[in-house]
Formats: C-alpha cells, structure tokens, sequence
C-alpha cells in the first residue's frame, strides 16, 4: 500500500472516521475535566493532557497493529468490535459513580491521561484494524484525527447532536472493519483469496448492516425499559396561575431543544391561549431534557460539574422560548432534565398532571427520524395525554 494508492485514502478516511466517532466520550471528559480551572490553565491542561494522551493512544495502537498479526486475534477483534459498534447505537445509561473534583493543573491533566487510558480501548482496536499493518497510514490518521477531536470538541459534539445519522454511519463502519477482520486472519485469509474471494467486500458489508439491525433493535427495547421519573426540577422560573375552570384546557408542557421548530411550537401555543375561555388560568411547564453522557464520562468527571455542564446547555435552548413567553405575558414553571428524552418528557407531563404536550415535529436532529426515530414521535408513543406536534 503506497501514499498514492486509493487504498491508503481509504484506509486513511476509516481510521479518521473511526476516531472521531469513538472519541466523543474523551472529548468531553477534556472539555470538562478541565472546566474548573483558570483560563490560561484550562488551554495548559487540554494542551498538555491532550498531547500525552496522543503519544500514549499512538504506541498503545502500533502495538495492537502487531498483535494483530498473530492468528485467530483478528478474529477475537473483530467480534469485539461488533460489539463496541452495537453498544454505540444503544442508549447511554445515565447511572454510574462521579469521580472526585479535579481542582489543579496537574489532577486535570492526570484525569485526562487515566480516562483515555481507560476509555480508549475500542479506538485502539478499531484503528489498528483500519490501518491494516501500515504504521506510517497509522500515525499519519492519529496525528490528524485527535487533535481534531481534541481542540474541536464542542463542534464535533454539536453535530453529531444535531445530526444523529453520524452516530449510525460510524457503528456501520465499525462494521465493515470489523467484517474485514473476520475475512484477513492468517486462519482463514488463505481459504478466502483462493475460494471466496467476493467475502473480501461481503463480510464487510454484511457485517455493517447487521451492526445497525441488532444496534437499532436493542436500542428500541432499551429505551422501552428504562425506567421513568428522570426529571428534575433545578430552578423553577416563574409560577404559573393556579386558578384553573374545570373542563378547560389548564396544564401545557411546552417541550424544547432550541431549535426553530421548538420556537414554532411556543408560537403556536401563544395563539392557542387566545382561545381559551379563561387565557389567565393557563399553567405552562417549560422543559429542556439533556442526554446524558455516558458511564464512562461520568467516572472521571464530578457530578457537580456535569450537572453544571446540561444545566448550561438546557439554559441556552430554553431562552429562545422563555424570551417568547414573556412577551406574551404567559407565566411559566422552567425545568430541566437528563435522560431520554421522550420518555422524560412524558413522565413530567404525567407528574404535572398537564393535560396537553406542545413539540415541535423537526427539532435537533429529526433529519434522521427515519433511521433513529425522533423525539417527537417518541414521546407521542409514551405519553398519556394528547401531544400537539408542530411543523
């Protein structure tokens, strides 16, 4: 495989792509781990954590390159990297133990190193695979790949939030590497080039679809299971009127992601009051759901400080609607939340005894509504009472 060769471009976009869809979770931890510290500290512990972590995460890796040489240990890494890809569709579990508050440069940076130590595993694997036993394509992809994780973080963060379908191509490429394993161990490569050589491209894909099957299905039973009552009620905003006629429409959760569509939906509820035989005795729930990082993040970052970090950002989804609200005078209760979404959303709406949920139909995300299923389409699913969906 030479530098001019389509399949070193190949090989190079995987272990890019595999990288940055495995590294989310390290991405937050070193956005947060270092969150407490001074300005001019955070950037020395990002820069220096970060770039221990990438000499670190590139000789782990050359080792695993050559591991990968002896027989049978392919095939071991590929069905583990079915599995990684599986688990990366399913919804994160939002258990899991704090770690203790990192308040120095130097804790930050050793949080930093011992989470990517820890947490990295799957990239490890992943991108040995890709690289296919060349070292120069290896250190060539993580020398490009982390700090594009590292120091674009938060943009990376906010398109695969707004863009789900990211999260869904990365698994179905883990797939594929993981089928290209099966089909390259010194075992079974010999018997496949000379009798099966088509398994070279259909491993690979069966083993991409198969990831996003299985993945999808037991993300669909998952999110069934989890248990209710995951809202929290952080700061209440102003409260509504309790003075409520019977038989009227009385209690509206208004739901929001900070996206137009959300906005649309505080419009139309606006106009809806005006048609109520008593506007004033209208009580609005106003709610943010977060979801939550995974278990692995929650390790190594305090719980003080992720539940600073979804407070921050159920705040600037909720602003754009709350300005609305005011303006029309309507009073509202303001929550906010970490779980899945549309089951949170229902549970509140259930505890509030709220006779209506207002949503819009095309929030964050909903361009994949079709692969994933939408928030929306969730919570119409769950919930007890009607669900007002707005396009």
């Amino acid at each position: 495989m030479t530098v001019s060769s389509p399949e070193f471009w190949i090989a190079l976009l995987q272990i890019i792509g595999v990288n940055i869809v495995l590294s989310g979770d390290n991405a937050v931890v070193i956005a947060l781990a270092a969150r407490g510290l001074a300005p001019d500290q955070q950037k020395k512990a990002i820069v220096w954590g970060s770039g221990a972590a990438v000499v670190m995460r590139i000789a782990l890796t050359i080792g695993a390159v050559e591991l990968l040489r002896l027989p049978y240990l392919k095939i071991v890494g590929a069905g583990l990297l079915l599995w990684i890809a599986v688990q990366l569709l399913l919804p994160e579990d939002e258990g899991g133990e704090h770690a203790a508050v990192a308040g120095s440069l130097g804790a930050a940076i050793r949080t930093i190193l011992v989470a990517d130590l820890v947490m990295s595993l799957d990239n490890v694997i992943a991108v040995a695979a890709a690289a296919k036993g060349h070292t120069v394509l290896l250190v060539i992809g993580l020398a490009i790949s982390i700090p594009l994780v590292v120091f674009a973080s938060q943009l990376l963060l906010k398109l695969m939030e707004r863009f789900p379908i990211i999260i869904t191509l990365g698994a179905a490429l883990l797939g594929w590497v993981a089928g290209d394993m099966l089909v390259t161990d010194p075992v079974d490569s010999p018997w496949v080039d000379g009798h099966a050589a088509f398994l070279h491209w259909g491993a690979p894909a069966i083993c991409a679809v198969l990831v996003v099957v299985v993945g999808k299905w037991l993300a669909a039973r998952k999110l069934a299971a989890m248990a209710a009552g995951r809202v929290q009620h952080v700061a209440p905003g102003r409260a509504a009127s309790d003075g409520i006629l019977p038989g009227a429409l009385r209690r509206v959760l208004l739901a929001v992601d900070g996206s137009e569509g959300a906005s649309r939906a505080a419009r139309q509820l606006i106009a809806l009051r005006g048609d109520l035989r008593d506007p004033a005795a209208l009580s609005v729930h106003l709610v943010n759901v977060q979801r939550p990082v995974s278990g692995d993040v929650s390790r190594f970052v305090p719980g003080t400080t992720l539940d600073e970090y979804h407070r921050e950002r159920s705040e600037a989804a909720l602003q754009p609607v709350r300005a609305l609200l005011d303006a029309a005078g309507i009073a509202h209760t303001d929550h906010y939340g970490a779980g899945e979404p549309g089951s949170t959303i229902a549970t509140l709406a259930a505890a509030q005894s709220c006779d209506l949920i207002v949503m819009g139909t095309r929030g964050l995300g909903t361009h994949t509504a079709a692969l994933i299923g939408s928030v929306a389409q969730s919570t119409a699913a769950q919930a007890a009472m009607p669900v007002l969906l707005v396009k």
